[in-house]
């Protein structure tokens, strides 16, 4: 049954706001603490286990790439320009989102986006045009699909789609696939294309055969996509939108009648198959919130409801612009989203122009059986970027932890963390990134992007965008402490 706004306001005033929260990660529900925690070996070791905040204390990289607690340890599994694909060329740069299966004996299968827009030439290493793999062969960007044996150690990486543009975030579905979306909206004629751009399209991860002729899912929209989820239960696949001027949209598109989900399937949808809307939110009274960034303590929730997109190719206008002021919900730079907890976790990476309220960084909780949005974690403006003192900013990618509450990638300003949530919904370092791409005087390091765990649980897999590194962190998982 749809929540109505009237329904919403009526439970709202009878049991309060706080009854409508739900799900295992609702220990998110606090504001994250700002906490400075001491770095080195020596402290590290002094500083144990039970007193430690998330795994301690980061240990500086003796090779620069990536600092990780005490106990933990990386693998390089492609390193853009270093590591090959089966056909000999180059892993391609720019790693992004990125979403692990299970593999053989152990391993893992990971399909790793690869966000390179526009022409080929504007890239050293783009995604190579494998014969009968490429929508348009003036694209640089697309997927490789990764084997590694357990632990990390790479086996082979070959091109899963080819000649697609920006791809960044997606996500992978109940039925073994991926869906990578492209952050663009590029059209034919436009910044070297041949063909329209701004799309959704699947790889199977396990079959290069099923890739081939790759074709775009128009039914989910033509727009800048960031991430993907699916709800296997109701059908629907809830998509954020990256884009600014104005600020973009979560969507929702539900399946036409009879329409049953599985691997091929999405092929077959006509382009305006199904209903895709675009989310509106309004507070316990009734009124329509504008921007998510109004919401500025954690635990706030809001009722949703969802208005129909009216031309979801976007071919004059585009979609974000085809609403008014006053019928839906907007918010800067809708990023991450995965599903857990029975609800869609998403982010809005930060607020500063164009918002009426500033923050760096919020997390939501969407329950499509209540049809509820609740903030469970808000970053202040950080300060200082520099001081590497548990300030994040900037949250993107996200996934839930089988350990316990959620690992992000920071996309923020200075220094670059994979940072988590404990249970009393503090933020804790996981990962510095270390790898200078400026100098000593002006350093510059790059996102990290594409977190996700291995099927077990016991492998963590993210990506250094640039120049395009997927490492495998393996580690004592079951001590974070609480």
């Amino acid at each position: 049954m749809e929540l109505s706004r009237r329904d919403f306001v009526n439970r709202s005033t009878l049991l309060g706001a706080g009854v409508l929260i739900a799900g295992s990660a609702e220990v998110l529900a606090t504001a994250p603490g700002a906490i400075a925690a001491p770095a080195g070996g020596e402290a590290a070791a002094a500083q144990g286990a039970s007193t430690a905040l998330g795994y301690g204390p980061l240990v500086p990289d003796p090779d620069g790439i990536l600092a990780l607690p005490k106990g933990f340890r990386y693998e390089i599994v492609t390193y853009s320009g270093r590591t090959t694909l089966d056909t000999g060329e180059s892993t391609p740069s720019n790693h992004d989102g990125t979403a692990a299966f299970k593999g053989r004996h152990g391993g893992t299968v990971l399909v790793n986006n690869h966000e390179l827009k526009g022409p080929r030439a504007n890239w050293k290493y783009p995604v190579p045009l494998l014969e009968g793999h490429v929508y348009d062969p003036a694209a640089a960007g697309g997927c490789t699909v990764v084997e590694v044996r357990k632990g990390g150690k790479q086996v082979t990486e070959w091109v899963g789609i080819a000649g697609t543009s920006t791809n960044c975030a997606g996500g992978a579905t109940p039925w073994g696939t991926w869906l990578s979306g492209e952050e663009t909206e590029d059209k034919a004629g436009q910044n070297g294309m041949t063909k329209d751009h701004g799309y959704i399209f699947e790889v199977d991860p396990y079959d290069q055969e099923a890739n081939r002729d790759p074709k775009p899912i128009k039914a989910f929209g033509r727009y800048a996509h960031e991430a993907v989820v699916v709800d296997e239960r109701r059908g629907h696949v809830y998509l954020t939108e990256d884009a600014s001027k104005p600020n973009g949209l979560l969507f929702r598109w539900t399946p036409p009648a009879g329409f049953k989900h599985g691997k091929g399937k999405l092929r077959t949808l006509a382009d305006d198959a199904g209903v895709l809307e675009a989310f509106k939110v309004f507070d316990k009274q009734g009124k329509l919130v504008d921007d998510l960034s109004r919401a500025t303590q954690p635990g706030t929730v809001y009722g949703v409801d969802w208005v129909k997109v009216p031309e979801r190719d976007a071919q004059t206008t585009p979609v974000r612009k085809q609403f008014k002021d006053g019928e839906i919900t907007r918010a800067r730079k809708l990023e991450g989203m995965w599903w857990g907890d029975e609800g869609v976790y998403f982010v809005s990476s930060y607020a500063r122009e164009e918002s009426p309220l500033q923050h760096d960084g919020q997390v939501w909780f969407y329950s499509p059986a209540r049809r509820t949005l609740t903030l469970k974690v808000i970053l202040g403006v950080n300060p200082d970027v520099w001081a590497d003192r548990g300030n994040f900013d900037g949250p993107d990618n996200i996934t839930v932890s089988p350990h316990g509450g959620l690992i992000i990638a920071e996309d923020g300003e200075g220094q670059q963390h994979l940072f988590g949530t404990t249970e009393d919904g503090r933020t804790y370092a996981l990962a510095r990134n270390e790898l200078n791409l400026g100098t000593a005087d002006a350093p510059e390091f790059s996102e990290f992007t594409g977190v996700t765990f291995s099927h077990d649980g016991h492998t963590l897999f993210a990506n250094i965008q640039d120049p395009g590194i997927m490492l495998a962190i393996t580690g004592p998982w079951h001590r974070c402490g609480r």
